[in-house]
C-alpha cells in the first residue's frame, strides 16, 4: 500500500500543509538549493544564466516597445522615460510568471515521489517558489540600488521587502492552486501558460491604468500581479509608499486565493495522488 495512502486529516487543509512546510523548513531548504542548481547544471554561464534570461527578455520589450514602435506613456505617468517605467513593471512580473508556471507543474513532475512519501503536496510548489525568490531577489535589491542612486534613498524603499514577500505568496498560492488542477485535468498546463504570457498586457507595464478606456479599466484587476505593480511603480519611481486601495487590492486576491486554495485541498484529498 502507498505511504500516502495513511495521510492523516492534517494534510487535507492549507493551514495545516503550510505547518507542515514549516515544520519541513530544513528540507524546504535543501530541496530549493538542489532545484536551483538543477536550472543552471550543465550550463556555460552557469549563475549567470539565471539572470541573464529575464534580462534579455526585458530587453526585448523594450527593443520592441520604445526603440521600434517608439510607444509613450500618458502624461500622468510616474516617469516620461518608457525603458525605465518598463524595466520596473517586468522584473516583478517575470519574476511572478516564472514562480507560478513551475510551481504549476511541480505536483504532476513529483508524481512519482508522492506515490511513495507522505510529505505534504506544498512543500513542491513551495520549492518552485523558494528557487524563483534566490534568482529575482538580487534584481529587485538592484532595482531599489538604482532608484536610491537616482533619487536619493528614502525609507518608502524599505516596503520593497514587503511587497517582494507579498508577491511570493500570490505565485504560492496561485502557482499550487493551478498544481492541483492541472493534476486533475493536464490541460490546465496549456492553459495556464497562455494566460500567462497574455499577463504582460494585462497589467500596467506596457501602459498605464490612466490610458484603458474607462469601461475597461476594471479588467485590470483581474490579474493579481496588477496592484502589486502599482506598487512597485510607486515606491520606486515616485518614492511615495502605495495608496491603501493597492493594499487593499492585494489583500483581497490574497484572501480570495487563500480560501479557494484551502477549498481545493479539502476537495482533493486522497484523490491527489491518483490523478497523478
Amino acid at each position: 500500500m502507498r505511504a500516502n495512502c495513511v495521510k492523516t486529516d492534517r494534510m487535507h487543509s492549507l493551514p495545516a500543509q503550510v505547518a507542515e512546510i514549516w515544520r519541513l523548513r530544513a528540507l524546504l531548504l535543501m530541496m530549493t538549493s538542489r532545484e536551483v542548481l538543477a536550472r543552471v547544471k550543465g550550463t556555460a554561464l552557469g549563475l549567470i544564466w539565471l539572470y541573464a534570461q529575464p534580462l534579455l527578455m526585458v530587453a526585448a520589450y523594450y527593443l520592441v516597445f520604445a526603440v521600434v514602435f517608439k510607444a509613450r506613456l500618458g502624461d500622468d505617468a510616474p516617469t516620461h522615460s518608457l525603458g525605465v517605467y518598463l524595466v520596473v513593471g517586468m522584473v516583478p512580473w517575470i519574476a511572478f510568471s516564472d514562480a507560478v508556471s513551475r510551481a504549476m507543474a511541480s505536483l504532476v513532475e513529483a508524481g512519482n515521489l508522492l506515490q511513495k512519501n507522505a510529505l505534504a503536496p506544498a512543500l513542491f510548489p513551495a520549492r518552485m517558489v523558494a528557487a524563483s525568490a534566490v534568482t529575482y531577489l538580487p534584481l529587485i535589491a538592484g532595482l531599489a540600488l538604482i532608484a536610491a542612486a537616482v533619487n536619493g534613498f528614502s525609507l518608502v524603499l524599505l516596503w520593497l521587502p514587503l511587497l517582494f514577500a507579498v508577491q511570493l505568496l500570490l505565485a504560492f498560492l496561485l502557482g499550487y492552486a493551478l498544481a492541483i488542477l492541472a493534476a486533475a485535468m493536464r490541460d490546465m498546463l496549456q492553459l495556464a501558460v497562455f494566460l500567462l504570457s497574455l499577463g504582460v498586457f494585462a497589467s500596467p507595464i506596457l501602459f498605464t491604468v490612466s490610458m484603458i478606456p474607462g469601461e475597461f479599466r476594471w479588467l485590470i484587476w483581474l490579474n493579481p500581479m496588477s496592484p502589486a505593480i502599482l506598487a512597485y511603480q510607486t515606491v520606486l519611481l515616485t518614492g511615495q509608499m502605495p495608496a491603501l486601495e493597492t493594499w487593499a487590492a492585494l489583500g483581497a486576491w490574497l484572501a480570495g486565493l487563500a480560501l479557494f486554495l484551502n477549498r481545493l485541498i479539502g476537495r482533493s484529498g486522497e484523490h491527489l495522488v491518483d490523478w497523478l
